[in-house]
């Protein structure tokens, strides 16, 4: 089977999308699919790749940090030109867009009309939903032969736009479980001596308010008031999808809160590349991702399963789907700093609860959130589009 996927960013750049589709096609490939990717452009990055057998084109028109400052109706014809080259080059079976259901109206209508042109069937997923008029407008103007929404949070959402519940698949995300398995404290220590011997709180999401991130540094300095070896580790990439450009802000913030509290000599900020963030787990004690907005999925708390490691989130989207608190995880009120530290203090003061959350995590995630499980439900709906496909040519 050949398959295009389409979407604004590929590794290097960092993100839970990204994360996705830098483990979803190698898979596909080592299946024995031809896997190709349109994405945006990246500095540092060639025009055209391959990692891992997948076929990688990077251009500026698919580039979201790029193209939010431009009226993209004055190029549409640009990003559809664009689109059908790809669409030449790969010859499709199968096109799955990611996250096409928002930021630009001219890259989703064309990706639909070179669809229904060429007879292929055209799947999206849904990695978020958003609270504004474009998001409604392609909700209702562009009709994917099939959406997978990576929770039944979103499928709601989307159903709730007025998207038929049949036209929708909930796939919970999957990933690889070896590298967290075999990761080791004392490989991350390496690279970071100060973790050393420290009780090391991460928080593994880009540094956001709407991922929390203030409200996990005021926790923690009521954390540091109990546990004074304590530790906390955060996420500062800015290579990251940045619609709004506001990335470099939000660090900046998050630095003055630290240095504000004087607690930037027990902190550290750093880019973990995708292949590292297995050795931060490892070196952790406990995880914390409490969201301020509705998470759609959280790939952290399938990544804290793996890793063997006690997390806690608040309920926010689709990360009570993952999250039983008490079981796999604990789960506090949004943007409530006191509530997270008292958590946290918890699970750092108490190793037996730690460990039972952690085991409880594992075992689940070795049941439910495989990569092999996702690749397998995702080529289920590839082939059901194109049985589908077949019968109408029929």
């Amino acid at each position: 089977m050949r398959i295009a996927m389409i979407h604004w960013a590929y590794p290097p750049v960092i993100g839970g999308v990204e994360t996705h589709l830098s483990l979803l096609c190698p898979a596909l490939v080592r299946m024995g699919h031809e896997v190709s990717i349109l994405t945006g452009s990246h500095e540092g990055e060639p025009e055209l790749s391959e990692d891992c057998g997948v076929r990688i084109r990077r251009v500026p028109l698919m580039n979201l940090n790029q193209l939010s400052e431009k009226d993209l109706s004055k190029i549409s014809q640009e990003i559809s030109n664009v689109i059908s080259g790809f669409l030449d080059e790969t010859k499709p079976d199968i096109i799955h867009t990611h996250n096409l259901h928002y930021f630009s109206e001219p890259h989703a209508h064309a990706v639909r009309s070179e669809g229904t042109r060429r007879g292929i069937p055209v799947i999206n997923t849904a990695h978020n939903v958003w609270n504004d008029r474009l998001f409604i407008r392609l909700a209702r103007s562009v009709k994917w032969d099939h959406v997978i929404a990576v929770s039944r949070f979103i499928k709601n959402a989307l159903i709730g736009c007025g998207q038929p519940s049949e036209d929708i698949t909930a796939i919970h995300h999957g990933i690889d479980g070896a590298p967290f398995f075999n990761a080791r404290p004392e490989e991350a220590h390496v690279l970071y001596p100060v973790l050393r011997s420290r009780k090391v709180v991460f928080h593994p999401a880009r540094m956001h308010c709407d991922k929390g991130s203030d409200i996990v540094i005021q926790a923690f300095r009521l954390v540091r008031q109990q546990i004074p070896d304590a530790f906390l580790v955060m996420a500062g990439t800015t290579d990251v999808v940045d619609w709004h450009n506001s990335q470099v802000e939000e660090i900046d913030y998050m630095r003055s809160l630290l240095e504000g509290f004087a607690l930037q000599n027990d902190s550290l900020i750093d880019q973990y590349p995708i292949g590292r963030m297995p050795l931060m787990y490892a070196a952790s004690s406990v995880v914390l991702y409490p969201s301020a907005f509705e998470e759609p999925f959280g790939l952290a708390t399938i990544e804290s399963m793996a890793a063997g490691k006690p997390i806690i989130v608040t309920p926010m989207g689709g990360m009570p789907e993952i999250i039983e608190p008490g079981v796999n995880g604990l789960i506090v009120p949004s943007r409530d700093p006191v509530a997270l530290a008292d958590a946290t203090v918890q699970l750092l003061k108490d190793p037996k609860l730690s460990e039972q959350l952690a085991a409880k995590g594992r075992e689940m995630f070795r049941e439910r959130y495989g990569l092999d499980r996702m690749v397998h439900d995702t080529m289920s709906v590839y082939e059901k589009m194109l049985r589908g496909r077949k019968r109408r040519l029929s």
